[in-house]
């Protein structure tokens, strides 16, 4: 045994024949919810989809080759809005006071709204390793297919909106957008994500950034150790404390934490030390719960070493709730992708424990909305790798961005056309909770 030995596989190897097993018994995901939209409006909606599917090629390959991290996605933003403009569509660069996020409007009021997210930022170091790329051009081609049929003499009253939204890696960028008003006057928003597997619904936690930073006293660690306090001391309490609260959490909560100070020379009693964490929880309530309990771990650390603690929550970026899926929605999403020949698996089949975060939970906290995964990757290969960004560059992802342009568009013009579904939607939402104040619901 070696340092280099790799980890076991054999937790990953029960997951994959575990969710095998449930794939095999599990009921089919329903789709029928409500009537959706005309038959021959929706073979419009399909039919303008896969010809805009040069531009969804273009977006995912370009893209893929020129990655710019949050919120220096000038290129990219300025690429998204050159195909809408090469299409007749005038979009607003900067929009929402960050410049590089756009808005693009079409239809007209008065009607239901409805808003297509679409993702651009690409990871440091190994760019679209999650495939922002793809949902770009998801997001366009839905955008430019119902933008055709909304125009036409058929179509239903309403208005679509396609938000270009920055920086959803780690820096929250569509709370920055809704805090600027971006989602003002929207009833509902759907987005599409690249995965290694089709998924109607998978679980997706809330995530809180946190520091702290913890100050003592300096002083000679041979000659005079009693004058000092070691902040040092204080972090490696705080991180012991950490491990032993993980036996009280839930099981879907996660806490990483990492010491980026400690001290500048062994000889000097340390007078600072900062921590770095993430906290994650399934429910928006019990990452309050989680947040209050790390509270006290740090309090507690300063308190047994005689040192200062300063408790600095989301400096880094806003915090992202989880996603809260509309399920009536997701019903018709699922429509969609049978008639493209996907089968999204249904909610539950997947472990809960391949959860990430996504800044889309705090949209789906203030209005109806789904997030699904289309396939683009062997299963076996997981978001944020090297694997991963080759996928998000391949023929699999060009034909997932069609299919997803296809699946949102036709999702949109459901909810667009039935008042019924429109009714039903609402009616989940406000038996979830209704809108909550995202903003200020850590406070």
């Amino acid at each position: 045994m070696t340092s280099q030995d790799p980890p076991s596989t054999a937790y990953l190897d029960h997951i994959v024949a575990e969710t095998a097993e449930r794939l095999r018994t599990a009921d089919t995901e329903p789709s029928e919810t409500v009537g959706g939209a005309p038959a021959d409006i929706a073979d419009l909606v399909e039919r303008a989809t896969d010809g805009v599917a040069g531009d969804l090629d273009e977006i995912v390959r370009r893209l893929h080759a020129r990655p710019e991290t949050a919120f220096e996605e000038h290129e990219s933003a300025r690429l998204l809005v050159d195909v809408l403009a090469r299409h007749g569509v005038p979009a607003e660069l900067g929009a929402h006071g960050l410049p590089t996020a756009f808005r693009a409007e079409a239809g007209s009021l008065p009607g239901p709204t409805i808003a297509i997210c679409a993702e651009y930022d690409a990871l440091p170091g190994i760019g679209h390793a999650c495939g922002h790329n793809v949902i770009a051009a998801a997001g366009v081609g839905a955008f430019l297919a119902l933008r055709d049929v909304l125009s036409g003499e058929h179509g239903p009253a309403g208005r679509v909106v396609l938000l270009g939204t920055p920086a959803e890696e780690g820096r929250s960028g569509k709370e920055v957008l809704a805090r600027n008003g971006a989602l003002e006057g929207i009833d509902a928003a759907v987005m599409v994500h690249p995965y290694g597997l089709n998924v109607a619904d998978q679980v997706w936690l809330g995530r809180r950034l946190l520091t702290w930073t913890f100050t003592g006293r300096p002083a000679h660690a041979s000659a005079q150790p009693f004058m000092g306090r070691n902040a040092l001391d204080a972090a490696t309490l705080a991180y012991q404390g950490i491990g032993l609260l993980r036996q009280q959490m839930p099981p879907s909560d996660r806490i990483h934490a990492t010491i980026i100070e400690g001290g500048t020379r062994p000889s000097i009693i340390p007078e600072r030390a900062v921590m770095r964490l993430y906290a994650r929880s399934k429910y928006a309530d019990t990452l309050r719960d989680l947040s209050r309990r790390l509270d006290d771990v740090a309090r507690g650390a300063a308190l047994m070493t005689g040192t200062d603690v300063e408790i600095t929550w989301d400096d880094g970026a806003p915090p992202s709730l989880p996603v809260r899926t509309n399920h009536t929605l997701t019903a018709r999403w699922v429509a969609a992708q049978r008639r493209r020949g996907r089968d999204p698996l249904p909610t539950g089949v997947l472990s809960e424990t391949l959860a990430a975060s996504t800044d889309f939970g705090n949209v789906s906290f203030r209005l109806p909305g789904i997030h699904p995964l289309i396939q683009v990757s062997d299963p076996e290969v997981a978001l944020h790798t090297a694997e991963f960004a080759a996928a998000a560059g391949s023929e699999a992802a060009v034909s997932a961005a069609l299919d997803g342009a296809a699946g949102l568009a036709l999702t949109a013009l459901d909810y667009l056309c039935d008042a019924d579904l429109r009714a039903a939607v609402a009616a989940e939402f406000a038996a979830q909770g209704g809108p909550v104040d995202v903003e200020h619901y850590f406070d």
